[in-house]
């Protein structure tokens, strides 16, 4: 997938111009002749530099351009860079009409390129980083916003038995599995003492909220994580599937609404304290009847606790990024700044949870 303004399954449009970067190119072109059903050979891979988490290239085959993503060479921790689940979720949302790439070909033996990938299609169009939208007219701003919501809701109310996906999470209460997985997943990169990590540590997992609906999540939903048509507010593809599973669906609302609880510091998808209205954007009181007229729900609940789940996830996945600088295998050149971002996050987080009771 990849955008008019510089971005490819979810990193920064800038590449390796080595003819095959960093990959066997005869071993993956043999493997996409015999496996993807993509027509002519491989003429050449580049590897887009950002992405910390899967690695991700742009790869010519007969005249036409596809994606690729892998997990990172070397050792990594369990459950991460799952790119299979990538593949099986997009193969399933797919066909019912959500806008997510075309999947063309998956192969789990390390032996082709050193890691298990997968192929995709390109799709173009724009993506915002900034969440302001300055770029556009007031009007499109309030468009782009509702499609966001809305394509969210559409993901909420796929069937995950008739998606072929009943089996794509674990079942119980979705919160208590993904505090106990960070935490784990913190604690096998951990690298230094953090005071507000180890209280929420203590605090989430005692005051988990009950689960009330079960749905597909994306799991890292916000306003640049999609592609917009080049011309149009209209969603062509959701980016960046690596954190999806089946869980509460609040989990990916309270996520997305973070950009508005948020203080905007940089340009980015955060937009607490801007002047909305001034500028054509949804309040959070409105993208949330939104989001509620179109699930079926009167109402969310208080947000604060799950604004603090969401920044301990946040913290785990950036420990990671941190760990991995250390391992020496961090696939971004921007992992420094992701990984020095996990204390002030820590902290925001707990801020979060002391308003919600802690």
């Amino acid at each position: 997938m990849v955008s008019s303004n510089g971005r490819i399954g979810g990193v920064n449009d800038k590449i390796d111009d080595t003819k095959f970067a960093d990959l066997d190119g005869g071993r993956l072109g043999s493997w996409i002749a015999a496996h993807s059903g993509i027509a002519g050979p491989l003429e050449s891979v580049t590897k887009f530099s950002g992405g910390q988490s899967n690695p991700t290239y742009r790869i010519s085959c007969g005249g036409r351009s596809y994606v690729l993503r892998r997990k990172p060479f070397g050792k990594i921790l369990p459950s991460a860079h799952a790119v299979e689940r990538e593949y099986r979720l997009i193969s399933a949302l797919h066909p019912l009409g959500l806008p997510v790439a075309q999947p063309f070909a998956l192969c789990e033996d390390e032996a082709v390129i050193g890691a298990p990938f997968y192929i995709m299609s390109m799709v173009e169009g724009r993506v915002f980083w900034d969440g302001t939208l300055l770029q556009c007219d007031r009007q499109e701003r309030t468009a782009i916003y509702l499609e966001l919501v809305d394509v969210l809701a559409k993901l909420h109310a796929v069937d995950p038995q008739e998606a072929g996906l009943g089996d794509y999470g674990a079942p119980g209460n979705y919160f208590e599995r993904q505090v106990n997985r960070w935490t784990k997943q913190y604690r096998a990169a951990q690298t230094d003492e953090l005071p507000a990590v180890e209280r929420l540590i203590e605090f989430l997992p005692d005051t988990v909220p009950e689960q009330e609906r079960t749905s597909v999540i994306h799991g890292d939903y916000r306003i640049d994580n999609l592609i917009y048509a080049p011309d149009a507010p209209q969603a062509r593809a959701v980016l960046d599937w690596e954190l999806s599973t089946l869980g509460d669906p609040l989990a990916d609302f309270t996520y997305l609404a973070m950009n508005w609880a948020l203080p905007r510091t940089r340009e980015n998808a955060q937009i607490g304290g801007v002047d909305l209205a001034e500028l054509g954007i949804p309040s959070l009181e409105e993208i949330t009847r939104r989001y509620c007229d179109a699930t079926g729900r009167s109402s969310v609940p208080d947000m604060n606790w799950y604004f603090a789940y969401n920044l301990f996830r946040l913290v785990g996945i950036l420990q990671g990024i941190k760990k991995r600088i250390i391992d020496g295998n961090a696939s971004s050149k921007d992992a420094q700044a992701k990984a020095a971002m996990v204390e002030p996050l820590a902290a925001a987080a707990l801020n979060f949870a002391k308003k919600a009771g802690a």
